[in-house]
């Protein structure tokens, strides 16, 4: 167990060493550069001088530690370690967080009078430079002091180490060899500059003592140290080759590591086969029979001398040796000089020196390929660290940053979720599809925050380029920038911006708009007006005609020339203005500038996170709270360093109104009978949602609670391959998107629940009234072109008696103002009508006649008494006169006489009661 302070002597050596040492190192030096002079006065002088003229200085830099992504398990509030990043895989503790045994092994070994010199032992430093200088076994002769000062200087050339390219781009120095020169500059110096730096080991070493206790030294050392590949420190290593901290390692296992550090990369145990050294040193793996060849004695000579007192036999020698024997006659060396130092007995030096070095390797979990089909979240989180200066005002500092800093990043990930996207995706979506470049991805966002709940994805993920159809390291729910996906056609989800536009343009759900098939010549937009020369027209799917109809018809039935003619309406350039203030751009990150008709409809590509966060804009009632993976971030230190995590705002860009009118209409999406219904749980949650296809291409369904939203998209990741028709099977694979998205949003729905969507605002959901042409005189086809052009729906109905021409109308219903989306009902003439003649004040038998001339039947009505009409004279005629009636339909002629056939003389009262 070593002393937990500093001795006097110790103290008195680290004076001493500051002006003794100078003079004995320079008398080395020189000797070693110039051995002519060695004995010169001047030489030893020169040498004192420039020992005393180095930097004494050195400042202890902050250790390069593994970058940790975390999240809190929703169900028991735990914080969960989800994976690490790191250049050291690296795990730093206190002192008492060491097993005693560990410090025993490496002071035996490396150092066994650290406790009593000042940070140079002058013993072994001088025994060291002899032989070296005089051309012998090269020795270190490093103090456990000067080795922490080596490996400070070391990490810090590695903590800034990139490759080396050319102006032209091209690799000079990978990164692996720059980290490499390193190692070697620190270590394999010869000559006049190994000396140097020898000395500037020592130099900062005695300083180092006058500053820091023994222990701290010891511990700084033992954490910061390299124990083979990436792994450092006395913590991080235990757990990597034997399963265990530190705290528990054995004798045997502390020998082991301890022995390690001398040579890390010769002595690591976690080769496949182990290495065997032969007689001339070489290592090479054991025979294909488990034998070894040609072992070297001298390299285990401990266990040889143990076979031959007759403590252990030739078997269990054998198997002592089996594996890695290079490093068990390190160990063997350790477990020897702790034997002598009196820190173990000989019953466990025997007992150490018998055990077969048996790794336990336990590789540590790093990277977002060990998060499983998780990975693309993870690979998100990094792209946003990568690419967000709050980690780093270049992109070679944010990659330091993930690799270095021993972050706590702790991110938005909702396990289950996430869970569901995964098992969703696997159950429907295949991995490839023969043919094409196919991909499927899903996400879910946090209305109210913006915080991304899931990314799935149907690919196995590997980081780099691959070949394998089945895999990829791209993130189709990202964009360029985060991700590196370049985005997908949006295909009708893009119509909820036009939708927008329509309703801050303070127009009406049940405003009747032309929605028929037909050439719209000009649409302004920000670029200029967009014309139609060529009579280009927008298609709905199968060819259909359209109608006229409201907006709230066109969304729910994701009508693309209703939503045309609406576009007709607008400005492309306010439409234009909507997508960027939803927070929308294209997949490669620049704005979307609408200036064609075919982008209402969504031909532009854009990332499905992007989107998920313009329907939950929506769903929040006009607040965009922009995505993001990071919720907080922990420094090595514990503190909490707000300023590291991503700036993402929530902020209001609809005004509750629109937003409320909107959620109504896209909730009529989501019903029975609309075109997402099957993407719709019906548990109770209200949804609102959208469909969309990008010819055949890609298809969409967004879905949205008032909590949680969530966008699935299943396509071409690059190419234009129809994917309807691309994929046989027993469900198109256009239609995977619903019961993902159903899959994934019956999740959210039960974690995260969801509430009524607000009314819609009264004013844009108002009847509308308008004018209604008179169409009354025109053909039919004239009277149907003028009503629907006027954004009428006609409906053409029974003939009516008319004088007029067959295909002539002669009625319509309603005419002048009516509300808007009434039908129009025209009636044409039937052609069969003539029109009763007016025979007023003629006599009765007169105008019978010119009524029975006219082809019509008359007959006499009703007669009124009157002493001055003499034999009578027409009153009038029923049907009127002037009125269109069928040829031979009865007139019934009413006139006045002076008698009135069968009655008496006017003023002569009969009686007729008897």
């Amino acid at each position: 167990m070593p002393e937990t302070k500093r001795t006097g002597s110790g103290v008195l050596g680290g004076l001493l060493g500051v002006v003794g040492l100078s003079a004995v190192a320079g008398v080395l030096v020189t000797a070693a550069v110039t051995p002519a002079i060695a004995v010169s006065g001047a030489a030893a002088s020169s040498a004192i001088s420039m020992f005393d003229n180095m930097p004494s200085y050195l400042e202890i830099d902050e250790l390069m530690l593994p970058t940790t992504l975390m999240y809190v398990n929703p169900d028991n509030g735990q914080e969960v370690e989800w994976t690490k990043f790191y250049d050291q895989n690296r795990s730093p503790v206190t002192f008492d967080q060491v097993a005693p045994v560990v410090y025993d092994a490496v002071l035996s070994s490396e150092d066994p009078r650290y406790y009593q010199h000042g940070g140079v032992d002058l013993i072994g430093t001088t025994r060291a430079l002899l032989s070296n200088a005089q051309g012998g076994q090269t020795q270190g002769g490093s103090s456990i002091s000067q080795q922490y000062v080596k490996n400070v200087l070391i990490q810090r050339c590695e903590r800034d180490a990139e490759a080396e390219v050319d102006a032209d781009g091209n690799v000079l120095k990978t990164r692996d060899e720059v980290l490499r020169n390193c190692w070697e500059e620190a270590t394999n110096a010869t000559g006049a500059e190994g000396y140097e730096r020898k000395l500037q080991e020592m130099r900062y070493a005695i300083a180092l003592e006058q500053r820091y206790s023994k222990n701290d030294i010891l511990l700084g050392y033992l954490n910061i140290a390299n124990f083979g590949g990436t792994n450092y420190g006395i913590d991080a290593s235990s757990k990597y080759y034997f399963a265990v901290p530190a705290s528990q390692l054995s004798v045997s296992q502390a020998a082991t590591l301890a022995g390690i550090v001398q040579n890390p990369n010769t002595y690591r145990i976690d080769r496949p086969n182990g290495s065997i050294v032969n007689s001339e040193g070489v290592g090479y793996n054991k025979a294909p029979d488990g034998s070894i060849e040609d072992v070297e004695p001298g390299t285990i000579q401990a266990l040889y001398t143990l076979r031959d007192e007759g403590v252990i036999n030739d078997e269990q020698l054998l198997a002592a040796a089996d594996g890695y024997s290079a490093t068990k006659g390190r160990q063997l060396y350790v477990l020897s000089r702790m034997l002598d130092d009196g820190k173990i007995n000989r019953d466990q030096y025997i007992q150490a020196a018998v055990e077969p070095i048996t790794p336990t390797i336990t590789q540590p979990v790093t990277g977002c390929q060990s998060t499983g089909a998780a990975a693309y979240f993870c690979q998100y989180v990094v792209s946003t660290i990568q690419n967000d200066p709050a980690f780093g005002e270049t992109r070679e500092a944010r990659d330091r940053a993930l690799r270095q800093d021993g972050l706590k990043i702790y991110t938005t990930i909702d396990p289950r979720v996430q869970g569901a996207a995964e098992q969703a995706m696997a159950d429907y979506a295949p991995t490839s599809i023969e043919g094409m470049e196919f991909g499927a991805t899903a996400t879910s966002i946090e209305a109210k925050t913006g915080r991304v709940l899931a990314i799935a994805q149907n690919t196995r993920y590997v980081p780099g380029a691959t070949e394998d159809p089945n895999e990829s390291s791209i993130v189709f729910a990202g964009d360029s920038t985060y991700g590196g996906s370049g985005g997908f056609g949006a295909g009708s989800t893009f119509k909820l911006f036009t939708l927008i536009d329509w309703l801050e343009q303070g127009k009406s759900l049940r405003e009747v708009v032309n929605g028929t098939d037909r050439n719209i010549p000009r649409m302004t937009s920000c670029a200029g007006d967009w014309v139609n020369p060529g009579s280009d027209r927008i298609r709905n799917f199968g060819n259909q005609r359209g109608y006229n109809g409201t907006p709230l018809q066109f969304t729910a039935q994701s009508l693309n020339t209703g939503f045309i003619g609406m576009a007709a309406e607008l400005d492309l350039c306010d439409i234009t203005n909507v997508v960027a203030k939803m927070g929308v751009t294209s997949g490669n990150g620049e704005p979307i500038n609408v200036t064609v008709p075919s982008q209402i409809i969504g031909v532009n590509d854009v990332s499905p996170i992007a989107m998920a966060g313009a329907y939950a804009t929506v769903a929040n009632g006009g607040t965009l709270c922009q995505p993001k993976v990071i919720d907080r971030v922990v420094d090595n230190n514990g503190v909490d360093r707000p300023e590291l995590v991503p700036v993402r705002n929530c902020s209001p860009v609809l005004t509750p109104e629109v937003a409320s009118t909107a959620a109504f209409a896209l909730q009529g999406v989501m019903a029975r009978g609309g075109t997402g219904a099957q993407a719709n749980p019906f548990d109770g949650t209200p949804m609102l949602g959208k469909t969309g296809t990008n010819e055949q291409r890609h298809s969409w369904m967004i879905e949205s609670s008032t909590n949680v939203t969530t966008a699935v998209m299943a396509g071409n990741v690059r190419g234009t391959v129809d994917i309807a028709r691309a994929y046989a099977y027993d469900r198109r694979v256009m239609d995977i998107r619903y019961p993902i998205a159903q899959r994934i949003q019956a999740t959210a729905n039960a974690a995260y629940g969801g509430d009524d969507f607000p009314p819609p605002a009264e004013n844009l959901i108002r009847q509308v009234v308008r004018d209604v042409p008179n169409v009354v005189g025109q053909t039919i086809d004239q009277a149907r072109a003028t009503l629907e052009g006027a954004g009428w729906e006609v409906s053409v109905g029974e003939a009516v008696n008319s004088d007029q021409p067959t295909n002539i109308i002669v009625q319509q219903n309603p005419s002048g103002q009516a509300p808007a989306g009434s039908v129009v009902t025209i009636n044409p003439s039937n052609g069969q009508a003539a029109t009763v003649p007016d025979v007023s004040g003629q006599n009765p038998a007169v105008a019978a006649g010119a009524l029975n001339a006219a082809g019509f039947s008359a007959q006499l009505g009703s007669c009124t008494p009157d002493p001055g009409s003499g034999g009578g004279r027409v009153t009038g005629t029923d049907p009127a006169a002037g009125t269109a009636t069928t040829r031979g339909a009865t007139v019934t002629i009413n006139f006045t006489a002076a008698a009135c056939p069968g009655q008496g003389a006017p003023g002569n009262d009969e009686d007729d009661d008897e």
